[in-house]
């Protein structure tokens, strides 16, 4: 089976490269750096051990940071290589690590799932160990840290009964990825049975809870969130709503609800942030051609009153934003795409709005729902009724938001236990 998955692969590839080239057309970085792609880095110089971290996107790449943070801080002598597999989420780690890690970071795009890519990118930077967030496998990958006796650790990992189905379709291919995977860190016991139904010997499992519960919101990052908050609210009380991280068939969901509350609440601020940097410029067209006056969050400076839209056209800020607002949309979950980290508002004590489509943080949203924190809708109307109601009444948005906050206050301390696994293979580095 692998050999047959290694093979159409390779004659995918042409399309593959095509698909890059095309997507390149709307963000410019999916067209360099291919090089890396196909497995061509520099050869890494230094003796020090090299642990590699794989987060595919930004949102795995935020669930990483803490967990690098944390062991770097600890093994001064590791060198850390950090992988991704788009634009965004390189930026991210350019952002949140460059600066605190200096020369101990390297950062490349993981190389396309061949041993023709894999063979010299692995010779060339000679990696310890190998963490992967969540749940991103790649059967040459493993196959290939195997033959080099490179523990590989599958980290907060999390798999909804949809992709174990898939997984299970191709039940030999998956068994033998699994049993080449040294540790799986998973997320809840729901997650860890469905790996071990799939294959994974059970001593190699180990439940931890979600690691993107153990968020710090310091003084300093509350500080920065009322600063935008005044920019957005001017002298007054403004109402905020913000719709965090949408995709394609949302916007137009969203923009129909903000008309239905605006004859409610007619000075509601809609902050719009859409999930992929090249969809900027048509999201900020789709507002204008609703007759909607839209500020652009990268041209600065405070929101005025005669500004309905402020369009989130930046990155590395979304988590400041959950800080300014009153109530959050969490995007992903109109469409089935399975929704995207709702903890982050909920930490800051800013109650939720979804989609019915969450299967990607399944036990997260059933926490914070049966806490009153979060609810779901799936029409215009249906969110427009949710949001409605919390803006009526502060109080009760008060309290649904506190509880939120329980929520993730609760069950913090998963990054502890998984530092604790990380360090235990790690010994011999």
């Amino acid at each position: 089976m692998q050999f047959l998955y290694t093979w159409l692969l390779r004659l995918a590839l042409p399309i593959i490269l095509l698909r890059l080239w095309w997507r390149g057309r709307s963000m410019p970085a999916y067209r360099q750096r291919w090089r890396e792609r196909l497995g061509q880095v520099p050869p890494r110089a230094s003796q020090r051990p090299l642990v590699w971290v794989h987060s595919v996107s930004v949102g795995e790449t935020l669930a990483a940071v803490p967990v690098i943070e944390t062991l770097a801080s600890r093994h001064q002598d590791w060198q850390w290589l950090v992988t991704t597999t788009t634009p965004t989420g390189s930026e991210r780690v350019s952002a949140a690590l460059a600066e605190k890690l200096g020369g101990r970071l390297l950062h490349f795009y993981l190389p396309y799932d061949l041993p023709e890519c894999l063979r010299p990118f692995l010779e060339s930077l000679r990696p310890r160990l190998l963490i992967i967030i969540e749940t991103e496998l790649w059967p040459n990958l493993l196959r290939s840290c195997e033959r080099r006796d490179i523990p590989v650790l599958l980290a907060n990992a999390r798999l909804s009964e949809k992709s174990a189905e898939g997984y299970g379709r191709f039940r030999g291919l998956t068994h033998n990825m699994l049993n080449r995977l040294t540790r799986v860190v998973a997320q809840y016991p729901a997650d860890a049975e469905r790996f071990v139904r799939l294959g994974l010997p059970q001593e190699r499992l180990l439940t931890s809870g979600n690691i993107k519960f153990d968020l710090t919101i310091d003084l300093g990052l509350s500080s920065e969130a009322q600063a935008i908050g005044h920019q957005w609210r001017g002298s007054g009380n403004r109402p905020v709503w913000l719709a965090a991280s949408t995709h394609e068939g949302e916007d137009e969901l969203l923009l129909d609800a903000f008309a239905l509350l605006r004859e409610r609440f007619p000075d509601l601020l809609l902050v719009l942030v859409p999930r992929h940097p090249q969809r900027f410029d048509s999201v900020a067209r789709l507002c204008r051609d609703r007759g909607l006056v839209c500020r652009r969050r990268s041209d600065g400076g405070r929101v005025s009153a005669g500004e309905q839209v402020l369009l989130g056209d930046t990155m590395g800020e979304l988590l400041r934003f959950y800080g300014a607002s009153d109530i959050a949309f969490i995007g992903g979950s109109l469409v089935p795409v399975g929704g995207h980290n709702m903890i982050e508002p909920a930490a800051w004590g800013v109650p939720v709005v979804c989609g019915p489509h969450l299967h990607n943080f399944s036990k997260v949203a059933e926490l914070l729902m049966d806490a009153g924190a979060l609810r779901v809708a799936e029409s215009a109307q249906e969110i427009a009724d949710s949001v409605g109601e919390w803006l009526q009444d502060p109080e009760k948005r008060r309290q649904d938001g506190a509880a939120g906050r329980r929520v993730a206050e609760a069950n913090s301390g998963a990054l502890g236990r998984l530092v604790d696994e990380i360090e235990s293979l790690a010994v011999q580095l």
